[in-house]
Formats: structure tokens, C-alpha cells, sequence
């Protein structure tokens, strides 16, 4: 296994010359950090024997820490969610969307309420979620806040503060999982993969927490290569790692994620999530 801290210190060793024919990559911290080490650090590995260059996985604390090492050539790869990915993409001219799980191009989120509230799922969000508490995930997380909010305000026409009684951020979606099954929010906004995860591996006690809504689908996460990759590791290189994502395809690996495969992406397909990350003022 390959992977190195997410410390400060870590990522400004990386800035201060680390070795050109290393290949590093990223991803935004969605679930608790074990999971996520165990997850990419067989990516690693795998990437490795299929690209032949070292690979080292570099974990982080954050979204936004994420975006950051993908800015500043920390990292040259990185599993992005559809926000995440647009505002690395933004800093960093001539980047590429270059893979994204089956799932990701109809990604949908649950809102999920704890069982005091008595509401059930239905087809709508209904009007008896006003005044409740509610947490988002991250507050860049594409399908812990970014949709979540849009469709909010679609249904009620007001900001999530306005309407609820509480406003928080979990800061990942395990953890939204787990405060509004222990009532310290009544409701929240989760990733449904996370969720569907969770539920099958007896994580989540469902007589205590429960999915009421379901979102219209939309584009989520994807990987994205810095744009200068042909350049510090030869060409065709970007083209080389495109391949190996797709090619993945041992079920172990991919059920990590989860996802049943990679298909192609490209960075128009992330032009709705744009428009409404503009519509929201979270793009810089």
C-alpha cells in the first residue's frame, strides 16, 4: 500500500520538489478516513502496475483541501464530486474529466429524516419539513449541498436558513448519517450511494433513520487529470491513465467506490452543476 498523511507538512514537501516521476491523486474525504485509505490505497496499487510509475494516494481533510493539492500540483489526479471538480477545473486551465463511475451521470441524493418526525417517503418533500432542523454534508459537497439546496429552494423558494430552524454541515456524509439517526438533527441531505452502502453492510439503523425524498438525477462525481500530465510524465500519458480507469474492473474494487464500472466523461457534462453552483454564488 502507498499512502502518504494528509498533513501540512506533508502536502508542502510535495510543493518543494517532489520527484517528477511520481504519479499522486486525491480524493475529497466523503466517508470516515479508514474507508477511504483502505479504498485508494488498492487504487493505488493498481494504478501502479498498470501505468508503471510509483503511485502514492494522498489523503486530505477536506474539499477544499483537495481542490487545493489539485491547484498547486500536489496531486495530478483526483475523484472529485461535480462541484469539487468544476472549481478544480476552473483553477487549473486545460484540465480534463476524463472518467466517471456508471452511476455518476444519474446521481441522485436522500433526504433522510429521523423517526420523531413522523414524516414518511413520499414524492415530494412535504411542508411539515419547515421549522425542523437539517444538516448538509460538506458545505462544497455536490450531492450533500449543492443539489440538496437547489431543490430546497425549487420547492419552497427560500434559503435553507430561512426555512429551517437549524442549518448544519456534517462535513461528510457518514457523519450526516449518523447525527440525524441519533436526533441531533431531524433531517439531512446524503449521498444515496453512501446511504444504500451503509444500509447494506447494517451500518445504519433504520428504525431510527429513514429516506422521505429522492432527487431529480444529476451529473456527480468524476476523475479529473491535471491538464499538464503529458507533459511531466510523456505523452500519451493522459491517455494511458483514462484507459486503466475504464479498464478497472475487479469487483472488489470497484464495489469500494461503489460503483459497478468507469465510463467516459468529459467537462461538458458537468455544465448544469456549474450553472447552479454560478446560481448559488459558489464558484469563485
Amino acid at each position: 500500500m502507498r499512502w502518504i498523511a494528509a498533513s501540512a507538512a506533508a502536502l508542502a514537501l510535495f510543493a518543494q520538489g517532489a520527484a517528477a516521476d511520481t504519479f499522486r491523486f486525491t480524493a475529497i474525504p466523503d466517508e470516515d478516513q479508514s474507508r477511504l485509505v483502505e479504498r485508494f490505497s488498492k487504487v493505488a496499487d493498481y494504478l501502479e502496475e498498470r501505468l508503471d510509475v510509483e503511485v502514492e494516494y494522498v489523503p486530505v481533510k477536506s474539499y477544499g483541501a483537495a481542490v487545493t493539492a489539485f491547484r498547486n500540483d500536489q496531486v495530478q489526479l483526483a475523484w472529485f464530486g461535480g462541484l469539487s471538480g468544476v472549481q478544480a477545473r476552473r483553477l487549473v486551465p486545460g484540465s480534463q474529466a476524463i472518467a466517471q463511475g456508471a452511476e455518476d451521470a444519474a446521481f441522485e441524493t436522500y433526504f433522510i429524516a429521523h423517526q420523531s418526525t413522523g414524516l414518511e417517503e413520499g414524492d415530494e418533500l412535504p411542508d411539515a419539513i419547515e421549522d425542523m432542523s437539517f444538516t448538509f454534508g460538506s458545505k462544497t459537497s455536490t450531492s450533500g449541498r449543492l443539489m440538496p439546496e437547489h431543490y430546497l429552494r425549487q420547492r419552497f423558494g427560500e434559503a435553507p436558513d430561512e426555512l429551517f430552524s437549524r442549518v448544519g454541515f456534517s462535513g461528510d456524509h457518514s457523519r450526516t448519517i449518523a447525527l440525524v439517526e441519533a436526533g441531533t438533527y431531524e433531517l439531512g441531505a446524503v449521498n444515496y450511494a453512501v446511504w444504500d452502502a451503509a444500509v447494506e453492510d447494517g451500518r445504519v439503523d433504520t428504525d431510527q433513520v429513514q429516506v422521505i425524498w429522492t432527487t431529480p438525477s444529476y451529473p456527480d462525481y468524476q476523475w479529473t487529470l491535471r491538464g499538464d500530465a503529458d507533459e511531466r510524465y510523456g505523452e500519451g500519458f493522459s491517455d494511458r491513465v483514462r484507459e486503466a480507469l475504464l479498464a478497472m474492473d475487479d469487483p472488489e474494487l470497484l464495489d469500494s467506490f461503489p460503483r459497478s464500472a468507469f465510463i467516459p466523461a468529459d467537462n461538458t457534462m458537468y455544465a448544469p452543476i456549474e450553472d447552479v453552483a454560478e446560481e448559488l454564488g459558489l464558484l469563485r
